[in-house]
């Protein structure tokens, strides 16, 4: 079976320059879509968050941000259908991402708050380039110019972008 790995941010809050912290979390359908249609198509999904943390739902990607009340609602359906999931994530730290045919990151404001500064997800971004193998980041979850890595540099010029 095809396995995809989704990183998925712990955050429950993005620290603005002023200092305050505005709510956030990975936003609904950035999660929500690519994890349906990958079950759809039969694959094993995982999460894995920093430290094993449930996700936070980014509430505004269900007010009007978010789409049409019809589609917002089949978002919320659709998650509320793999909240055992959601619920129990593999700590970011233990998993292998060589196991997994892709490794997966939706988006959010989280992401910049957390797994763009946290050290395993940035040895997994390397190691996952230099691999040459599948790796897809959707939209605010792409890293920052430089990713934190523990101990290597990126070779790929596409993580600077």
């Amino acid at each position: 079976m095809t396995k995809v790995l989704f990183v998925v941010t712990a955050a429950t809050g993005w620290t603005l320059k002023d200092g305050s912290v505005h709510p956030t979390g990975y936003w609904a359908e950035e999660l929500a879509e690519p994890h349906r249609l990958f079950r759809e198509a039969g694959w094993g999904t995982t999460i894995a968050t920093p430290g094993g943390v449930a996700p936070t739902l980014d509430e505004l990607s269900l007010g009007v941000a978010g789409g049409m009340p019809k589609r917002r609602k089949e978002i919320r359906a659709y998650l509320d259908s793999i909240k055992q999931e959601l619920d129990h994530p593999l700590a970011l730290d233990t998993v292998d991402e060589s196991d997994y045919d892709l490794v997966f990151y939706p988006g959010g404001h989280g992401p910049m708050e957390d797994l763009a500064v946290d050290p395993v997800s940035g040895t997994l971004l390397v190691r996952r380039l230099d691999s040459g193998q599948p790796l897809a980041l959707l939209c605010h979850a792409r890293p920052p110019s430089s990713p934190p890595r523990a101990t290597t540099v990126p070779t790929h010029s596409s993580v600077a972008r």
